[in-house]
C-alpha cells in the first residue's frame, strides 16, 4: 500500500462549497474527508490521483465558489500524525460520543465510541455519518441480524453492537477500511462482527434485518438490487451518501424494487433515507 495525498480546500461560503466539492471528490476516488474552520482536506491513494479530472471539478464551480487549495505527499506511517492535529469529538443526538483514543470519555452518553482512524472514511464528521448514527439510534436491533457495506472506520458497526445487534456483517472494499474497522471493533470490545474485504458479492446467500449503505449515489443505484434480495421482509435499509438533489433519483429506486419509504432526515445538503422492506 503507497502513500496519500492530501489536499487542503479554502472555500467561500464554506458550509454549501464543502458538500458539493466533497460530493464531487468523492466520485474519484478520494476516501476520507476531515472539515475545517475554513473547509477542508480531502485525501486520495497516490496511484488513484487523477489531476485532470480533479481540475474539471475545480473548473466546474470556480464561478459559484471561491475556491483554494493546496496539496501534499502523506506517507502511511505518518496519518495518524496528520489526524491528531483536526480531530476533535463528536456529539450525536445526545446519546452518541465519537472520540480518538487520545481523547477523555463524556459522562452522559449512552454510547461512548473510540475510532482510531487510518485513511478510511466514516469517523463520524461528515454530515452522512452523523445521519446514519441517528437513524440506527431510532430502530431496535437488539438481536437482530445487520449489514454496514462500506464500513469505512467501523463506527456504524461499533454503534449497532453496542445496542446489542447480532450478529453483524461489515463489508469495505479498502483494505485500510478493512483492517481500520477490525482494530476499533477490538478498542471498543465490540464482538459478534464479521469483516469482510470485499463488495457486494460477499452478500450472495445472506440475509438481513437491517442494512446500513452510506456509499456515493452510483454504488446505491447500482447495488440497490442486491441489498434490496438480502433484506429480510420487514427490515430496514438506510441509506446515505448522497445530495438533497439526488433523493428522487434515489427513492425511485427503491420504490421500483418494492420498497416503502420511511423517513428522511437532513444535514446541510446531505440526506438520510430509511425504507422498509
Amino acid at each position: 500500500m503507497g502513500n496519500y495525498i492530501e489536499h487542503s480546500f479554502i472555500v467561500e461560503p464554506k458550509e454549501q462549497g464543502s458538500d458539493v466539492l466533497i460530493a464531487q471528490l468523492s466520485e474519484i476516488g478520494f476516501e476520507s474527508f476531515v472539515e475545517n474552520d475554513e473547509g477542508f482536506c480531502a485525501y486520495i491513494k497516490e496511484e488513484d490521483f487523477d489531476e485532470t479530472k480533479m481540475n474539471s471539478i475545480i473548473s466546474r464551480y470556480k464561478d459559484i465558489f471561491k475556491i483554494d487549495f493546496s496539496k501534499k505527499l502523506i506517507a502511511k506511517q505518518n496519518w495518524n500524525e496528520e489526524w491528531e492535529k483536526s480531530f476533535e469529538p463528536i456529539e450525536i443526538e445526545g446519546k452518541c460520543f465519537v472520540r480518538a483514543p487520545f481523547h477523555e470519555a463524556k459522562k452522559g452518553f449512552m454510547y461512548d465510541v473510540i475510532i482510531e482512524p487510518k485513511m478510511s472514511f466514516g469517523t463520524g464528521h461528515h454530515h452522512t455519518t452523523q445521519l446514519m448514527i441517528g437513524v440506527l439510534m431510532s430502530l431496535n436491533v437488539k438481536n437482530k441480524s445487520l449489514l454496514d457495506m462500506g464500513c469505512g472506520t467501523g463506527v456504524l458497526p461499533i454503534v449497532a453492537g453496542m445496542m446489542g445487534a447480532q450478529p453483524i456483517m461489515a463489508v469495505d472494499i479498502d483494505e485500510w477500511s478493512y483492517e481500520n474497522t477490525i482494530e476499533n471493533l477490538e478498542r471498543n470490545g465490540v464482538k459478534n462482527v464479521v469483516v469482510e474485504k470485499g463488495d457486494v458479492n460477499s452478500l450472495a446467500r445472506k440475509e438481513f434485518h437491517t442494512i446500513l449503505a452510506n456509499i456515493n449515489k452510483n454504488v446505491l443505484l447500482k447495488d440497490m438490487s442486491v441489498y434490496f434480495n438480502s433484506l429480510e421482509n420487514g427490515g430496514n435499509l438506510v441509506m446515505s451518501g448522497f445530495f438533497e438533489t439526488d433523493v428522487n433519483e434515489i427513492s425511485e429506486k427503491a420504490m421500483e424494487l418494492g420498497l416503502n419509504f420511511l423517513e428522511k432526515r437532513k444535514s446541510g445538503e446531505w440526506t438520510v433515507l430509511h425504507f422498509v422492506k
